[in-house]
């Protein structure tokens, strides 16, 4: 944007190491050399560390610097230029193979051009959808499938297509010569000789050149922290890219088109015997598949992930290869999208719309499962999408469930349960920013009875904070994980909602899905703190000063009196460990600061606040076995200390504290192997310890 160096090019980057791994550091250093620029490769840190780290980059999304003036450059103008074509590449460096480790070396004018003169002989012209929330490419000038790749991918790419192709047909001859009768029939038809084989391995061939699309791409990032290449979709989603890893696909690394088919043959080797299974594709609204059968259905997500959008990125390449072998899968040039059921508002002009076609969708879906279904069993509805943090008058509301239990309930299902099960990949859950669970949330639905009651609000309210004590402790004592309790526990309060045929308030007007999740979270929030009354003096002055400071300072007077309304004492706690006191200020211990050398077994005065912490200082120090050993040596056991972290996760979360949060949640989905652990010989008090009782 600065007038006086608008014909130059300058780089857009986000971060100039090569590698962060201890000993093996790595960077590249720009060199301005009057009006233009190189890059060159040092070893060592450099001497600007968190500058070499950020690159150009200013700040979060499409923020930079200019390399040449330092002007800041905003999102606007470099989306502007990429739409016009103003946006290149340029070769920062190269990764070679060393001595038991990377090699990094400055560019070369003969390696960057012989990236650029590869000549594709096809190339995918798909649009990406233009849904910004899910392709941020597009918003730079990266429109068509095609533009994620460079010229070298895309001959790597369409070679590979192509010779599925000529693989079958090698197959197939090498099949027969080998006495596999050819009967001519294909595999779509239910062919089992020569024809139809040599098709099924054309299939995972086509499959592993789709896989390879992931590496050879320019969405291919690189981890300075492992020296290695990540594939794209690091999440459900196209970001921009602005640093990529141009991978070799022959190097025996990250993206080796020798290794995905390897681990294609590793998958097909370890599936189980051949057993007679079917998938056909239906209309969800009006299929007939499901007659009289048991059913188990992870829906979509209301507007969480694009699938069909998302689908086009592999979808192009497997037609290319596989048309041949399904012709009328791939009969169409994109993947069929006008009915799918996700509430995406640029396809349907407005969110509200979108809302009311994802209803009226999802009611008629499960309106044909709850007709169909086998009436004695419950179907079981798959969930793993966590309500929105975002409060409205009434209290946490989420769009996405309140739509979906609204068009649960309308079907004329009624919820009689909730199991969640441990379904999800832990790396999800590495920030709390992310709509994620650590587990799926399972409901059990079945039909409602014809003759179901009426309610009002106040009943519903008073089955609720009769109900949900018990049922929030049965969920505890399951073990599920903080992170999910508030989750699971919409079960037992929508199975009290959805018992009755209406819930009526007092002008006698039904009481909404989301006013009725506004009540259940309230309740649950009420439950929670009324547990604290498990909890010993010192551990309730410690919660309360908690929500307020964290592990920060606050004011002595402050914490005096609030001392003596919890009937303990500042002294007393600093006495117990859990408290330093000084200068007229006061401050919890944080579990690093705790001595290493703390024996339960011998601290006369234990809170349960000072248990948690020790515990979780263990783990980190430890692992689980550490944890183990302190837990066998607790005189009063150790199921209080869960439920303490199961509330200290909720004022962590309500305060945006991820890290102490993520401390409590992974302590609560450690505790069944503690517990294990823990009942091991060697872990357990000498016998004079104990008492008969």
């Amino acid at each position: 944007p600065n007038p006086a160096f608008a014909d130059v090019e300058v780089p857009l980057v986000s971060t100039f190491m090569l590698s962060t791994k201890s000993g093996k550091e790595a960077y590249v250093e720009p060199v301005i050399e009057g009006r233009n620029y190189r890059f060159t490769v040092k070893v060592g840190q450099p001497a600007d560390l968190e500058g070499a780290k950020s690159g150009t980059k200013l700040a979060r999304g499409a923020n930079f610097r200019c390399l040449l003036s330092g002007t800041p450059m905003a999102g606007d103008h470099i989306k502007e230029s990429g739409r016009a074509g103003g946006m290149g590449t340029r070769l920062m460096a190269i990764v070679a193979e060393g001595d038991r480790r990377r090699i990094y070396l400055a560019p070369t004018r003969q390696m960057e051009e012989a990236a650029r003169v590869a000549a594709p002989s096809w190339r995918p012209e798909l649009e990406l959808a233009n849904d910004h929330r899910n392709f941020w490419t597009v918003e730079y000038g990266l429109s068509r499938f095609g533009d994620l790749f460079t010229p070298r991918q895309l001959v790597a790419l369409t070679t590979f297509s192509e010779l599925v192709g000529e693989a079958m047909e090698r197959v197939r001859r090498d099949a027969a010569k080998a006495g596999l009768p050819d009967d001519g029939r294909p595999l779509r038809d239910g062919g089992i000789g020569a024809t139809a084989y040599a098709e099924a391995v054309g299939v995972y061939l086509g499959l592993v050149g789709s896989k390879e699309t992931a590496f050879l791409v320019s969405q291919s990032r690189w981890r300075p922290g492992e020296g290695k290449s990540a594939p794209a979709f690091g999440r459900q989603a196209l970001p921009m890219v602005w640093d990529y890893a141009d991978v070799n696909p022959f190097a025996g690394a990250g993206g080796d088109f020798l290794g995905v088919i390897q681990g294609a043959e590793r998958t097909l080797c370890n599936l189980p015997p051949p057993i007679v299974g079917r998938a056909v594709q239906a209309d969800a609204t009006t299929q007939t598949a499901i007659a009289h059968r048991l059913v188990s259905t992870d829906p979509p997500y209301y507007d969480n992930i694009g699938y069909a959008d998302l689908s086009d990125y592999f979808y192009v390449w497997l037609r290319r290869s596989l048309k041949s072998v399904f012709p009328d899968l791939f009969a169409t040039v994109a993947v069929p999208k006008a009915e799918e059921l996700v509430a995406t508002p640029y396809r349907h002009g407005s969110r509200e719309a979108a809302e009311a076609f994802f209803l009226e969708g999802m009611t008629r879906a499960m309106r044909r499962l709850s007709e169909q279904t086998h009436p004695g069993f419950p179907v079981a509805i798959y969930y793993a999408f966590k309500q929105s943090e975002t409060k409205g008058s009434s209290g946490i509301v989420s769009t996405g469930w309140e739509t979906f239990l609204d068009a649960v309930i309308r079907s004329g299902f009624a919820i009689t349960g909730t199991w969640p099960m441990r379904t999800e990949n832990a790396t999800r859950l590495v920030g709390m920013v992310t709509n994620a669970l650590a587990s799926s949330i399972v409901l059990a639905c079945r039909r409602r009875p014809e003759d179901a009651p009426t309610a009002t609000r106040r009943e519903f309210l008073t089955a609720l904070r009769a109900e949900l004590p018990p049922a929030l402790r049965l969920l505890q004592s399951g073990n599920v994980a903080p992170v999910d309790l508030a989750q699971a526990a919409i079960g037992p309060g929508m199975a009290i909602y959805t018992r009755y045929a209406q819930v009526l308030d007092a002008a006698g007007e039904p009481v909404s899905v989301r006013d009725a999740l506004a009540l259940i979270n309230r309740t649950l929030d009420e439950v929670l703190a009324n547990q604290e009354g498990d909890f010993d003096a010192d551990s309730r002055w410690a919660l309360a000063w908690f929500e307020q400071h964290g592990f920060t300072e606050g004011d002595y007077g402050v914490a005096e009196t609030l001392s003596k309304a919890k009937n303990t004492s500042v002294q007393g706690l600093v006495e117990a460990g859990i408290l330093t006191s000084r200068s007229g200020k006061v401050r919890l211990l944080s579990p690093k600061e705790l001595p290493e050398d703390w024996d339960p077994a011998t601290d006369t005065r234990c809170p349960v606040w000072e248990v948690v912490h020790h515990l979780i200082r263990a783990l980190g120090q430890d692992g689980e076995e550490g944890v183990a050993r302190l837990v066998a040596r607790l005189p009063g056991g150790a199921e209080t200390a869960r439920e303490l972290c199961y509330r200290l996760y909720v004022l962590c979360e309500r305060k945006k504290r991820a890290a102490e949060a993520r401390d409590y949640n992974t302590l609560v989905r450690s505790w069944p192997e503690i517990m294990r652990l823990s009942l091991r010989d060697e872990f357990r008090l000498p016998p004079s310890l104990f008492s008969n009782t």
